[in-house]
């Protein structure tokens, strides 16, 4: 702590970590360790207003401990401007960031008044950010600072600025654009008269006028945009703008609480704040006239993703708006192929995405999992044509750097393009024999799907397996396949963990275990969602996972898919092709604790249910009917 020594500098030392062991994560640290730190820790005074780190000029190469007074925090580059995030005192920590990954990613810290702190080292600072106490304080710390960050990010409510213009029932369309034009609006709320309110965009308008021939003279309830999205004042704005992505909408309503009419907000409010998803990519990928100008839009997606972590995005926030432009993606890869093919009729058919995509959890490394669902009326040679194009789609898809294998679970394949009457037949057989043609592996495939493209009320395959908890044996079965992939952390012995070369797949050997046990917990509850963590919830508080167990498993999915995400972006940003191959040598030390740390809590609970399904009926698997928290 001291360049000087003698019994002064011992007593420093000494007191320092006794100061150091009231707080976490020093407090479950050994006598030993703290007086090393101690000893390597450099003393720092700081008067009001000094300037005691900015992280996002240079990486940040010590971590900082408050010992007494207060440092104001600003965790984003947008906000320096504004008020700080957060006002940390006596035993708080920060500049762990930098420490962590030798990135600018801040924050910037200001003295609010006399400060006190030390300053310890980074080699000091990793060995005790990448033990246990440490991996379960930064755990808490990212947790609380990321439900700050998407408040920075902002409301709903900051993104409306006037009000909306409201007009009644029986405005004419005529009327109704030229009060839109006058006023400068995108937008119109029309109060409906059977309650509620309808909302009548520039698109809306085109369409229905425009396109379907409506008169000038027809009502504005004829004109409203069909299942346009509303929000409530309150909610967050990213999650908001996540919602207009999936809606492919341009406009939503905000209602008050009391269902009243607070205003709208396009695409263009959220390209003044901080929540947007690159506006300019999205129309273009939409508007690509043509595959070349698709597919160059398309190679430009993961960049935005990188963009928008760096501007304070949570990764799940990150993952679910990826998915949201591969599905735009995928729906004009189909218009443009079906547009050169005139004697194909792209009105036959539904689009799933299976898979990760599925589920809204596709990173950059996933396959884009497929399969089709036909009117039961389509000509089998009109089918056969289809499919012949669907191949062409995946040919498109890969052009944009989108991994879509025609080996695999496509569209373009016989197994995966069938008519709704064939897939209700085929899912009941699985359901009644699913060791037969290769009944377990198509229905995890099946029950993953997500129509993007179609009628979405078309494809009747997933809704059989509602029917699961009247097929015990099949339950069974399925429970056994979803145990049969094991987590685990490195090669089998730990010299050869330890070297820095061992491989890690964080996707096969962390991250599948869990999304299969989801599943199968969603179906045994007769459950339709698609998320992992939504599933997780559903199934939180059955026999066979309890609540903790699943909250367990709800945190492990969120931090695996974290470290993930990190992961293939800075593959990105170096120019390689991203993957879920991870050296362990390249993983920060915290990383590499938190994910072994994952994967001893994926076995346990693993073994557990596997334990529990010998010993309890599969009828009692599920709550009882008073119980029952099907989604």
């Amino acid at each position: 702590m001291s360049e000087t020594t003698g019994p002064e500098a011992e007593e420093a030392v000494d007191e320092l970590a006794a100061e150091l062991a009231r707080y976490p994560p020093f407090d479950a640290l050994d006598e030993v360790t703290l007086e090393q730190i101690a000893r390597a820790a450099k003393p720092a005074e700081y008067r009001a207003g000094d300037l005691v780190l900015d992280a996002f000029a240079s990486p940040a190469t010590e971590l900082f401990v408050v010992l007494s007074g207060f440092v104001r925090i600003w965790n984003d580059t947008y906000r320096l401007g504004l008020e700080p995030d957060e006002r940390i005192g006596p035993g708080e920590s920060f500049g762990y960031h930098g420490v962590l990954t030798s990135r600018s990613l801040g924050p910037r810290a200001v003295a609010d008044a006399s400060v006190k702190l030390v300053r310890i080292p980074a080699a000091q600072a990793l060995t005790v950010l990448a033990s246990q106490p440490g991996a379960r304080f930064l755990a808490n710390s990212f947790s609380a600072r990321t439900t700050q960050r998407q408040t920075a990010l902002g409301l709903i409510d900051d993104l409306v600025h006037r009000e909306p213009l409201t007009v009644e029932p029986t405005t004419t369309a005529a009327e109704l654009a030229r009060l839109m034009t006058e006023q400068n609006r995108i937008s119109a709320v029309v109060p409906l008269p059977e309650g509620g309110y309808g909302l009548v965009t520039d698109a809306s308008l085109r369409q229905r006028v425009l396109a379907e021939g409506l008169p000038g003279t027809a009502p504005a309830t004829m004109v409203t945009a069909h299942g346009a999205p509303v929000a409530r004042m309150g909610e967050s704005a990213g999650e908001v703008l996540i919602r207009m992505l999936d809606a492919d909408a341009d406009v939503i309503l905000v209602t008050q609480p009391g269902g009243q009419v607070r205003g709208t907000v396009g695409m263009r409010d959220f390209a003044l704040g901080a929540t947007t998803a690159d506006r300019m990519l999205r129309e273009q990928i939409r508007s690509a006239a043509t595959v070349l100008e698709l597919t160059t839009h398309g190679r430009r997606i993961p960049g935005m993703i990188g963009e928008l972590t760096t501007r304070g995005l949570s990764s799940g926030m990150a993952i679910a708006v990826f998915s949201t432009f591969l599905d735009g993606l995928i729906r004009r890869a189909i218009e443009l192929v079906f547009a050169s093919r005139a004697d194909l009729s792209k009105d036959d058919f539904t689009w799933l995405a299976l898979g990760s995509n599925g589920r809204r959890e596709a990173v950059f490394s996933s396959d884009v999992d497929s399969a089709v669902a036909f009117n039961d009326d389509t000509p089998a040679e009109a089918i056969e044509a289809c499919r012949d194009a669907f191949g062409e789609i995946n040919d498109v898809l890969t052009l944009a750097g989108i991994s879509a294998d025609s080996h695999g679970a496509t569209a373009s394949r016989k197994p995966f393009s069938r008519t709704n009457g064939k897939w209700r037949e085929a899912a009941r057989g699985w359901l009644n024999d699913p060791m037969a043609g290769k009944g377990v592996i198509m229905a995890s495939l099946l029950v993953d799907g997500r129509p993007i493209y179609g009628d979405a009320g078309l494809p009747a395959v997933s809704a059989v397996f509602a029917d699961l908890r009247r097929h015990p044996w099949t339950m069974r079965i399925l429970l056994e396949e979803s145990l049969a992939s094991r987590p685990k952390w490195g090669p089998s012995t730990r010299e050869t963990l330890l070297r820095r070369s061992a491989p890690f797949n964080i996707k096969k050997d962390a991250l599948l275990p869990v999304v299969n046990l989801a599943r199968w917990a969603a179906l045994s509850m007769g459950s339709a969602a698609l998320p992992t963590v939504e599933r997780l919830r559903t199934a939180s508080g059955t026999t066979m996972l309890p609540d903790d167990q699943a909250g367990l498993l709800i945190e492990v999915f969120e931090v695996l898919q974290r470290v993930r995400l990190r992961h293939q972006l800075a593959q990105i940003s170096s120019d390689q092709r991203p993957t879920d191959q991870i050296t362990v040598g390249d993983m920060s030390p915290i990383d590499r604790s938190v994910v072994s740390q994952a994967v001893r809590e994926i076995s346990a609970i693993q073994k557990r249910v596997s334990n529990a399904a010998h010993y309890v009926s599969p009828v009692e698997w599920a709550p009882r009917s008073g119980r029952d928290k099907r989604g």
